[in-house]
């Protein structure tokens, strides 16, 4: 079977097929079909249900293009997995939707049907927990929110905070103040802000107190009206930690906290304040939680491969003590068994 879309101008094409036609390659290799561009044709070769869904990418593609949206590796992967699904369509209605502008003029959109909602979230509730593996945007976009909301007037204030603690590894004595001994746990905020307002305008709101990054113990004790409040890195709270912050909001406040249960940093004994918030605050109006998935990786795509594999792995190993749990009564009476030499009774004491 062939499909063919006319008049796609070169720069078109060039727009949709990447570098040296990487996405088109990509294309191709996903849904097994030959892609074949004569001046301003471009055919598509294969069996009629591959080149149906190969057209109905290029076609999303181009209407990301002619929107001016610059197309993505990225772009190219979720629209092919939403098009499997018939949801292509979605595509289009989360590009729609412009949170802000970088200070280089690159704009900040939710990229996937998951990060859509969330933003949605965000913009409707006071509080909004944002959970889901490395590369999701959890932060990045939560921050963009901030931004916007502190330039529009909707707060006073940006508060960013997160638990001081090491991934793994036992750092020892940080020389310097107590601010230098806790910025390296805050670079990431600093970066994600420096990229969305630019260094200059960034130090000038923090010199005034209109910006503040700070450890959480720095939250205990204090009433926080009119801000926009981010908590990153919150699986790393206790849950006493998490009681401590939420209590701290006052009006006009919005409050998101982000978090990925995966991969926690807390002594082996001690329970994660987050998974104790979604356990106990589920259900509580204008509170939502937004789950996000490996679908909604939006770094390299090898990170989206590494998060997949290792949800998996780990759904498999959740599977397997499931099943032991589920055997062990049957496992203990096995072994009163032998103990009585095998005659079936067993004994009054274990």
């Amino acid at each position: 079977m062939i499909q063919t879309l006319h008049g796609i101008s070169v720069a078109r094409q060039k727009a949709i097929f990447g570098e040296m036609d990487e996405f088109a390659k990509q294309i191709e290799k996903t849904l097994r079909v030959t892609i074949v561009t004569r001046e301003e044709e471009i055919r598509i070769v294969g069996e009629d249900g591959p080149c149906e869904k190969a057209k109905r990418v290029l076609e999303t593609l181009l209407a990301l293009s002619a929107r001016g949206s610059e197309i993505t590796l990225q772009n190219v992967n979720y629209t092919l997995s939403l098009v499997k699904e018939n949801d292509e369509a979605s595509v289009l209605s989360v590009d729609s939707d412009l949170i802000c502008h970088t200070i280089t003029g690159k704009p900040i959109k939710p990229k996937t049907v998951g990060q859509k909602r969330y933003v949605d979230n965000i913009r409707d509730n006071m509080i909004v927990f944002g959970i889901g593996p490395a590369g999701t945007g959890k932060t990045y976009l939560a921050m963009a929110m901030a931004v916007t909301a502190f330039k529009n007037d909707e707060v006073n204030r940006i508060i960013l905070t997160r638990p001081a603690i090491e991934a793994g590894e036992k750092l020892g004595f940080l020389p310097g103040d107590l601010q230098q001994k806790v910025d390296p746990y805050l670079r990431p905020l600093y970066d994600a802000l420096y990229q969305i307002m630019g260094a200059e305008s960034f130090t000038k709101n923090m010199e005034k107190g209109l910006i503040e990054v700070a450890p959480l113990a720095y939250m205990r004790g204090r009433t926080l009206d009119n801000a926009f409040i981010i908590l990153d890195e919150a699986q790393n709270t206790t849950p006493a930690q998490m009681k401590m912050f939420l209590t701290r909001i006052g009006f006009g406040s919005k409050v998101v906290v982000t978090g990925d249960r995966t991969q926690k940093d807390l002594p082996t004994d001690q329970v994660s304040g987050l998974d104790v918030a979604m356990k106990v605050l589920d259900g509580i109006e204008d509170i939502a939680f937004s789950v996000l998935t490996g679908a909604d990786v939006v770094r390299h795509p090898l990170v989206q491969r590494i998060v997949t594999a290792y949800e998996k792995y780990e759904e498999k190993t959740a599977s397997r003590v499931r099943s032991f749990e589920r055997r062990k009564p049957q496992f203990r009476r096995g072994l009163r068994t032998e103990r009585n030499g095998g005659n079936g009774t067993e004994s009054a004491k274990e």
